[in-house]
């Protein structure tokens, strides 16, 4: 499953870095390095080349919304610095599933829509809230504060897009929550096994470990057996890591529980094109105890929700993230070709 997740996530990226290297054009931005490219997009006076313009006006006029933009980039400082020296932020790259989200739903009209209200199940007149602060109560009495990608009113969304899957975490993590046992049939919880990290020894360092990889095809025989006697240091220090027990799609867990917690609905939106992450949120859903609760998990898809979408906004999702109603197809990439 972990493999198919990775070639899912990919390909996506893949198509995601065409498309925006065609979408870009005449608008600001830069690239990153490697063979499959991240476009980032800065602000350019009223506009964001990242942005459907109206969902960008929208945002920049509401500070709540716009404080978003006050995430800094993860890996910014490996992408080429823009001319103004501003630092990259999350939602300026073309990958960023918040910035999708915002540009669903930041745009007028989408939240007011009585089929968008139905398909998801949100009562009249809520307003979003983008990065919600969840209260989920540990067993100690304390609280998890982690965010949530959108409130809107009794509905918690969690977006997908190009990640590779919804996070893992370690046993006593997730078993530390309060309602942990009260929601989910743990033994039903899809598992996997985690390599914890251990401090290195003075002797694991430069004498027997090298940043400094090369191709073995290109090297002279005598440098191929170094190479792979160093790789053979590395293989074996890895099965030296300590294993724990931990659970998968810790995301999803964390956010039924905060559902849970404000007597609320969960709703995960990711793409078609990866089929890999909802049978994942099933697998969780599965594992939900009581049938109230598992009726207030639901999934859609960014493809269910386009034809309810203004047609502007269509046209937006169609050129740069290539999101059609399922039965239309996408615009065509010149030279795109499906692995």
């Amino acid at each position: 499953m972990a493999e198919k997740a990775s070639w899912y996530a990919s390909e996506l990226r893949r198509e995601l870095g065409l498309r925006n290297r065609l979408w870009a054009r005449g608008r600001m931005h830069v690239e990153s390095y490697g063979s499959v490219p991240v476009i980032v997009y800065p602000p350019t006076d009223e506009r964001h080349g990242n942005f459907f313009n109206s969902a960008y006006a929208a945002i920049s006029a509401r500070p709540d919304w716009m404080r978003r933009f006050d995430k800094i980039h993860a890996q910014g400082r490996s992408l080429p610095k823009h001319e103004s020296g501003r630092r990259w932020r999350e939602l300026d790259s073309s990958m960023s599933s918040d910035a999708l989200l915002m540009n669903v739903f930041c745009t007028p009209g989408v939240a007011e829509s009585p089929a968008v209200r139905l398909a998801l199940g949100v009562e009249d007149g809520a307003d979003q809230a983008f990065g919600w602060k969840a209260r989920v109560r540990l067993a100690s009495g304390r609280f998890d504060r982690t965010e949530v990608d959108m409130r809107w009113g009794s509905l918690l969304v969690e977006a997908k897009l190009t990640e590779t899957d919804f996070q893992n975490h370690t046993a006593p993590i997730v078993e530390s929550y309060r309602d942990f046992d009260a929601v989910f049939d743990r033994e039903r919880l899809p598992r996997v096994s985690l390599i914890v990290a251990r401090k290195r020894t003075a002797v694991e360092f430069a004498e027997e470990f090298t940043q400094e990889w090369e191709d073995a095809s290109a090297m002279p025989e005598a440098e191929q057996v170094a190479h792979e006697f160093q790789a053979a240091i590395v293989a074996r220090a890895r099965e030296a890591e300590p294993i724990e027990s931990a659970y998968a799609s810790y995301q999803l867990i964390r956010n039924v529980l905060a559902a849970y917690a404000e007597n609320a609905s969960f709703c995960v939106i990711h793409d078609e094109r990866r089929p890999d992450l909802r049978q994942a949120w099933f697998q969780v859903m599965a594992a939900v105890k009581s049938f109230e609760m598992r009726a207030c998990c639901k999934v859609l898809t960014w493809q269910e929700l386009a034809p309810l979408l203004p047609p502007e906004l269509q046209q937006f999702l169609n050129l740069k993230y290539g999101i059609v109603s399922l039965h239309q197809s996408p615009s065509p990439i010149p030279g795109w070709v499906v692995a």
